[in-house]
Protein backbone atom coordinates (compact mmCIF):
# COMPACT_ATOMS: atom_id res chain seq x y z
CA UNK A 1 0.00 0.00 0.00
CA UNK A 2 2.72 2.11 -0.23
CA UNK A 3 3.52 3.25 -3.80
CA UNK A 4 2.30 6.44 -5.33
CA UNK A 5 -1.24 6.38 -7.17
CA UNK A 6 0.19 9.63 -8.90
CA UNK A 7 2.87 7.55 -10.53
CA UNK A 8 1.18 4.44 -11.55
CA UNK A 9 -1.62 6.56 -13.01
CA UNK A 10 0.82 7.88 -15.82
CA UNK A 11 1.34 3.84 -16.76
CA UNK A 12 -0.28 3.05 -20.28
CA UNK A 13 -3.29 0.61 -19.98
CA UNK A 14 -2.82 0.36 -16.37
CA UNK A 15 -6.01 0.18 -13.93
CA UNK A 16 -5.21 1.77 -10.55
CA UNK A 17 -7.93 1.84 -7.75
CA UNK A 18 -7.66 3.21 -4.12
CA UNK A 19 -9.71 1.35 -1.80
CA UNK A 20 -12.36 3.82 0.74
CA UNK A 21 -12.00 1.42 3.55
CA UNK A 22 -11.78 -1.91 4.17
CA UNK A 23 -14.78 -3.55 2.73
CA UNK A 24 -13.64 -1.52 -0.38
CA UNK A 25 -10.83 -3.34 -0.06
CA UNK A 26 -12.29 -6.44 -0.33
CA UNK A 27 -14.42 -5.43 -3.44
CA UNK A 28 -11.05 -4.37 -5.05
CA UNK A 29 -9.12 -7.67 -3.87
CA UNK A 30 -11.48 -9.29 -5.94
CA UNK A 31 -11.85 -7.35 -8.66
CA UNK A 32 -7.92 -7.82 -9.01
CA UNK A 33 -8.01 -11.13 -9.07
CA UNK A 34 -10.66 -11.40 -11.55
CA UNK A 35 -8.92 -8.88 -13.74
CA UNK A 36 -7.20 -10.23 -17.00
CA UNK A 37 -7.25 -7.73 -19.37
CA UNK A 38 -3.46 -5.74 -18.01
CA UNK A 39 -2.10 -4.69 -15.39
CA UNK A 40 -4.20 -3.50 -12.07
CA UNK A 41 -3.05 -2.67 -8.81
CA UNK A 42 -5.09 -1.11 -5.65
CA UNK A 43 -3.99 0.97 -2.88
CA UNK A 44 -4.41 1.38 0.99
CA UNK A 45 -2.32 3.20 3.04
CA UNK A 46 -1.69 1.99 7.01
CA UNK A 47 -3.26 2.12 10.13
CA UNK A 48 -6.81 0.80 10.75
CA UNK A 49 -9.65 0.41 8.97
CA UNK A 50 -12.47 2.56 10.20
CA UNK A 51 -14.70 -0.40 11.41
CA UNK A 52 -17.05 -1.13 8.53
CA UNK A 53 -18.03 -5.00 8.06
CA UNK A 54 -16.63 -7.04 5.87
CA UNK A 55 -18.83 -8.39 2.84
CA UNK A 56 -19.73 -11.81 2.98
CA UNK A 57 -19.36 -11.86 -1.01
CA UNK A 58 -17.04 -9.85 -3.02
CA UNK A 59 -17.76 -7.98 -5.66
CA UNK A 60 -15.96 -7.26 -8.69
CA UNK A 61 -16.80 -3.87 -9.21
CA UNK A 62 -17.08 -1.90 -12.72
CA UNK A 63 -13.63 -0.96 -13.87
CA UNK A 64 -13.23 3.11 -13.85
CA UNK A 65 -16.76 3.53 -11.93
CA UNK A 66 -17.25 4.81 -8.70
CA UNK A 67 -20.40 5.49 -6.66
CA UNK A 68 -21.95 8.47 -4.88
CA UNK A 69 -22.09 8.04 -1.26
CA UNK A 70 -24.16 11.29 -0.14
CA UNK A 71 -26.52 13.18 -2.33
CA UNK A 72 -26.68 16.72 -1.91
CA UNK A 73 -26.78 20.00 -4.44
CA UNK A 74 -24.37 22.98 -3.78
CA UNK A 75 -21.10 21.25 -2.69
CA UNK A 76 -19.10 18.05 -4.37
CA UNK A 77 -16.62 16.34 -2.47
CA UNK A 78 -14.78 13.65 -5.18
CA UNK A 79 -13.02 11.46 -2.84
CA UNK A 80 -10.30 8.82 -4.01
CA UNK A 81 -9.15 6.46 -1.22
CA UNK A 82 -9.25 6.25 2.51
CA UNK A 83 -10.34 10.24 2.93
CA UNK A 84 -14.18 9.18 2.54
CA UNK A 85 -14.74 8.80 5.89
CA UNK A 86 -12.88 12.77 6.62
CA UNK A 87 -15.40 13.93 3.51
CA UNK A 88 -18.50 12.26 5.39
CA UNK A 89 -18.38 14.08 8.09
CA UNK A 90 -16.82 17.49 6.56
CA UNK A 91 -20.23 17.04 4.91
CA UNK A 92 -22.20 17.18 7.87
CA UNK A 93 -20.49 19.87 8.99
CA UNK A 94 -21.32 21.43 5.63
CA UNK A 95 -25.42 20.16 6.02
CA UNK A 96 -25.21 21.73 9.30
CA UNK A 97 -24.19 25.40 7.51
CA UNK A 98 -27.07 24.77 5.30
CA UNK A 99 -24.58 23.86 2.79
CA UNK A 100 -26.15 20.55 0.92
CA UNK A 101 -23.15 18.36 -0.43
CA UNK A 102 -22.32 15.52 -2.13
CA UNK A 103 -20.21 12.75 -1.18
CA UNK A 104 -18.47 10.83 -4.05
CA UNK A 105 -16.00 7.70 -3.82
CA UNK A 106 -14.44 7.70 -7.50
CA UNK A 107 -12.59 4.15 -5.97
CA UNK A 108 -10.17 4.63 -9.49
CA UNK A 109 -7.67 7.05 -10.21
CA UNK A 110 -7.01 5.14 -13.60
CA UNK A 111 -9.55 5.11 -15.62
CA UNK A 112 -11.28 8.29 -13.90
CA UNK A 113 -15.18 7.83 -13.81
CA UNK A 114 -15.35 10.52 -16.75
CA UNK A 115 -19.12 10.50 -16.68
CA UNK A 116 -19.98 11.16 -12.97
CA UNK A 117 -17.03 13.51 -12.59
CA UNK A 118 -18.59 15.33 -15.46
CA UNK A 119 -21.92 15.48 -13.89
CA UNK A 120 -20.91 16.57 -10.67
CA UNK A 121 -18.80 19.53 -11.66
CA UNK A 122 -21.44 20.43 -13.97
CA UNK A 123 -24.58 20.21 -11.19
CA UNK A 124 -22.53 22.24 -7.79
CA UNK A 125 -21.01 25.22 -7.82
CA UNK A 126 -18.00 24.12 -5.92
CA UNK A 127 -16.38 20.65 -6.29
CA UNK A 128 -13.55 19.71 -4.19
CA UNK A 129 -11.11 16.85 -5.05
CA UNK A 130 -9.23 15.37 -2.29
CA UNK A 131 -6.57 12.30 -2.65
CA UNK A 132 -3.57 10.46 -0.56
CA UNK A 133 -1.21 11.28 -3.52
CA UNK A 134 0.88 14.22 -4.54
CA UNK A 135 0.65 17.33 -7.30
CA UNK A 136 -0.27 15.19 -10.60
CA UNK A 137 -2.25 12.80 -9.45
CA UNK A 138 -6.63 13.03 -9.27
CA UNK A 139 -7.09 16.39 -9.10
CA UNK A 140 -4.75 17.38 -11.91
CA UNK A 141 -6.45 14.96 -13.75
CA UNK A 142 -9.72 16.54 -13.06
CA UNK A 143 -8.62 19.56 -13.66
CA UNK A 144 -7.27 18.92 -17.05
CA UNK A 145 -10.61 16.75 -17.74
CA UNK A 146 -12.70 20.25 -16.84
CA UNK A 147 -10.47 22.54 -18.75
CA UNK A 148 -10.61 20.53 -21.55
CA UNK A 149 -14.67 20.32 -21.22
CA UNK A 150 -14.71 24.16 -20.59
CA UNK A 151 -16.31 23.25 -17.59
CA UNK A 152 -14.61 25.83 -15.19
CA UNK A 153 -15.94 28.93 -17.86
CA UNK A 154 -18.86 29.04 -16.17
CA UNK A 155 -17.77 30.08 -12.86
CA UNK A 156 -17.50 26.50 -10.73
CA UNK A 157 -15.37 26.83 -7.69
CA UNK A 158 -12.66 23.24 -8.24
CA UNK A 159 -10.11 23.03 -5.65
CA UNK A 160 -7.95 20.07 -5.19
CA UNK A 161 -6.30 18.40 -1.76
CA UNK A 162 -2.96 16.43 -1.86
CA UNK A 163 -0.58 15.58 0.10
CA UNK A 164 1.84 18.52 0.38
CA UNK A 165 5.47 18.50 -1.21
CA UNK A 166 7.25 17.90 1.88
CA UNK A 167 8.84 14.90 3.99
CA UNK A 168 6.47 14.65 6.83
CA UNK A 169 7.54 13.05 10.27
CA UNK A 170 6.63 9.40 11.05
CA UNK A 171 3.87 9.95 13.51
CA UNK A 172 0.10 8.37 13.77
CA UNK A 173 -1.65 8.46 10.56
CA UNK A 174 -4.39 10.44 11.93
CA UNK A 175 -1.83 13.52 13.22
CA UNK A 176 -0.19 13.02 9.82
CA UNK A 177 -3.28 13.46 8.04
CA UNK A 178 -4.49 16.52 10.00
CA UNK A 179 -0.71 17.78 9.49
CA UNK A 180 -0.94 17.31 5.45
CA UNK A 181 -4.18 19.06 5.65
CA UNK A 182 -6.28 16.20 4.56
CA UNK A 183 -9.03 16.08 7.32
CA UNK A 184 -12.36 17.18 7.41
CA UNK A 185 -11.22 20.26 9.45
CA UNK A 186 -9.49 21.44 5.84
CA UNK A 187 -12.04 20.03 3.89
CA UNK A 188 -14.35 22.39 5.43
CA UNK A 189 -11.66 25.41 5.34
CA UNK A 190 -11.36 24.73 1.87
CA UNK A 191 -15.43 25.31 1.23
CA UNK A 192 -16.11 27.99 3.18
CA UNK A 193 -12.87 29.93 1.44
CA UNK A 194 -14.13 28.47 -2.00
CA UNK A 195 -17.25 30.76 -1.11
CA UNK A 196 -15.42 33.49 0.47
CA UNK A 197 -16.81 36.20 -2.37
CA UNK A 198 -20.16 34.42 -2.80
CA UNK A 199 -23.93 35.25 -1.38
CA UNK A 200 -24.37 31.83 0.38
CA UNK A 201 -24.72 33.73 3.59
CA UNK A 202 -21.66 32.15 5.37
CA UNK A 203 -19.21 34.54 5.91
CA UNK A 204 -15.36 33.42 5.91
CA UNK A 205 -11.98 35.10 7.79
CA UNK A 206 -8.85 34.21 7.99
CA UNK A 207 -7.80 30.97 6.94
CA UNK A 208 -11.20 28.97 7.43
CA UNK A 209 -12.65 30.65 10.39
CA UNK A 210 -16.95 31.54 10.09
CA UNK A 211 -17.85 35.06 11.13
Amino acid sequence: GSFDVTYLATLPNMVVMAAADEAELVHMTYTAACHDSGPIAFRYPRGNGTGVALPEVPERLDIGKGRIVREGKKVAILSLGTRLAEAQKAADVLEAKGLSTTVADLRFAKPLDEVLIRKLLTTHEVCVTIEEGSIGGLGAHVLTMASDAGLIDTGLKLRTMRLPDVFQDQEKPEKQYAEAGLDADAIVATVLKALRHNSTGVAVVGDGARA
